[in-house]
């Protein structure tokens, strides 16, 4: 059964939401400054984009963040040392918020307002990406910061750099600015910063006047591949993410 914006528009802290003319933008913020990764995120954002593809009158989204940056605030240091109740968490929500974007049944504009270094998945998983021009794309929370790369980016990047390139990227906290992603294909354009959200929406407006079926279908059909590689290889990672963070965990005390 499908929902209306009205029963979602509201319903989330770190992301405001406006449509218009069947356009939805979305834009991650944290107390409206630039988007800080972290639980609430993690949580909200995997019912956000379920919401978001429950309502069959968005015709296209499109994702943005808030200020300078798109999602870059630095890991929290320890962060391997979850412990199993909150990782079971973690891994559930995890497998949900990426299969929940690409639930998402019409096509997905990602307007990179900067630096995107926490979840960047979200972004460049969209089908057109367009990047500000002091944009950087890193994975800087897992294998720099001694966890397993695992939650999507083993998936992600390898596919869109090619698998050597990828792997390099992750194992090595490699930053590419916007011109080096634009060259690999990570990213469609590059613009000055006051120019990329009205391109997102220009391209947009060009989508939605489609027919409504031809501009669902296409989102379906391109995001099937995606949608297996998750299916087969999203909890592995994650279960590998969670197994590499228990060497840290304390050992129970034993019965004597």
């Amino acid at each position: 059964m499908g929902i209306k914006f009205d029963d979602y528009r509201e319903r989330y802290t770190q992301a405001r939401l406006e449509r218009r003319d069947g356009i939805l933008q979305v834009t991650f913020h944290t107390n409206g400054n630039s988007l800080e990764w972290g639980a609430a995120p993690h949580d909200e954002f995997t019912f956000l984009f379920a919401d978001i593809a429950r309502d069959f009158e968005n015709k296209v989204v499109i994702l943005t963040g808030t200020g300078d940056s798109f999602c870059a605030n630095p890991p929290p240091t320890g962060s391997t040392t979850l412990k199993s109740p909150i990782w079971d968490r973690v891994y559930h929500e995890g497998k949900h918020l990426l299969m929940n974007h690409l639930n998402v049944e019409v096509p997905m504009i990602a307007a990179v307002n900067g630096p995107a270094h926490r979840h960047a998945e979200l972004a460049v998983l969209c089908d057109i990406v367009i990047a500000a021009e002091h944009t950087t794309f890193q994975d800087s929370a897992h294998f720099p910061n001694g966890t397993v790369p695992g939650d999507g980016v083993h998936i992600v990047w390898p596919l869109l750099l090619g698998p050597n390139r990828g792997r390099y990227f992750l194992l090595t906290g490699q930053k590419l600015n916007a011109r080096e992603a634009l060259a690999l294909g990570v990213v469609s354009e590059v613009l000055p910063r006051d120019r990329v959200l009205p391109r997102a929406w220009e391209l947009a407006e060009q989508i939605a006047s489609r027919p409504t079926l031809a501009i669902r279908y296409a989102r379906v059909a391109m995001t099937q591949t995606l949608k297996r590689m998750m299916l087969d290889n999203l909890g592995y990672g994650l279960a590998l993410e969670g197994l590499a963070a228990a060497e840290h965990w304390p050992a129970p005390a034993r019965n004597k």
